[in-house]
């Protein structure tokens, strides 16, 4: 059984007069450092010299600094960058300026998990993952409530690293919402899976061949992505209210049968085991050693496929039906 903390299980005061660097001021950077502060947190930011993100944490009345130099005042290092820059930015500027005995947090397990980044013997290392983007985690602090997150202690050199975990996840409001204790392998492998199979790559896919079987067949394409598309995020709200079983009950008896006696023969126990062979190409490491090179390259291949995407008949019928839905 998963351990959940909740409020109550989780103090800010580990936190109380320390210094807290948030390296990197993106969507996730940005929302975790204003419920930080609005926590009573003292913050500092640490980005590059002259970006969009100095100015803008500038202007909300952040101190700013180089990563390098935001690093050596701080007590608690958060990188908030994207994974694919972490390592050279880590090897550059953190690791030189990381004092002895500072706690470092990740948003993701990834460097650690795959040893792309090697932390030092002498620091905390912890990980406080929301499960929501930085845009919720800010609206739901806003609003009293708070995004889940995982959180876990790949390192404890000062036997208190899961207390500072627990108090990160209390200042950006997930012990609101609950935080389930896992470990960086699982919290990395499980993210990359779940991505593949089914929330980025599954349903799409799922969905546009749902729309091509449609259009191949002769039926028309504003009426096919309504259908495979559109509804799409009807139905997943109701499974995100309700689960699987709740969403049964809130639609018709013939969606219920259809789907429940013709899913399992197109999802079925071959989509099961491909789903397996990608998930054991995560666990074994290459797929990090496939994307690593992939960017190291310059992501030839990313580009490409993004490319096809966009040119896709689903995304031009798609870009007009969703100017006629939002002008409504």
């Amino acid at each position: 059984m998963a351990k959940i903390y909740t409020e109550r299980d989780a103090s800010l005061e580990p936190l109380r007069g320390k210094t807290i660097a948030v390296v990197g001021y993106g969507i996730q950077g940005r929302a975790q450092a204003l419920n930080l502060r609005d926590s009573g947190l003292k913050v500092i930011i640490g980005v590059r010299r002259g970006g969009k993100s100095w100015e803008l944490a500038s202007s909300e009345g952040f101190e700013v600094y180089e990563v390098g130099d935001a690093v050596a005042r701080a007590d608690v290092v958060m990188v908030l960058i994207p994974d694919m820059e972490q390592p050279k930015v880590w090897r550059e500027q953190i690791a030189p300026n990381l004092r002895e005995g500072a706690v470092v947090d990740f948003a993701h397990g990834f460097n650690v998990h795959y040893g792309l980044i090697k932390p030092p013997k002498n620091v905390d290392v912890v990980m406080v993952a929301p499960k929501g983007p930085g845009r919720a985690v800010r609206e739901e602090y806003l609003a009293g409530r708070g995004v889940p997150a995982l959180v876990a202690v790949y390192q404890d050199y000062s036997g208190s690293a899961l207390k500072y975990a627990l108090a990160i996840a209390k200042g950006i409001g997930a012990t609101r919402a609950g935080v389930i204790e896992t470990t960086f392998a699982e919290e990395t492998e499980t993210d990359l899976i779940g991505e593949q199979t089914v929330l980025v790559g599954g349903l799409m896919e799922l969905i546009k061949k749902g729309f091509e079987v449609l259009v191949e067949m002769g039926y028309q394409p504003e009426v096919a992505y309504f259908e495979v598309l559109n509804e799409a995020k009807l139905i997943m709200d109701l499974i995100w209210q309700r689960g699987i079983y709740g969403m049964l009950n809130g639609v018709s008896d013939t969606a219920k049968y259809g789907g429940l006696t013709v899913g399992p023969k197109i999802i079925n126990e071959d989509v099961k085991r491909r789903m397996k062979e990608a998930a054991m190409r995560v666990k074994n490491g290459d797929f990090a050693r496939e994307w690593v090179e992939e960017y190291s390259r310059g992501a030839p291949t990313l580009k490409r496929l993004m490319e096809e995407a966009k040119g896709h008949q689903i995304e031009k019928v798609g870009e007009e039906m969703r100017r006629l839905i939002f002008a409504l």
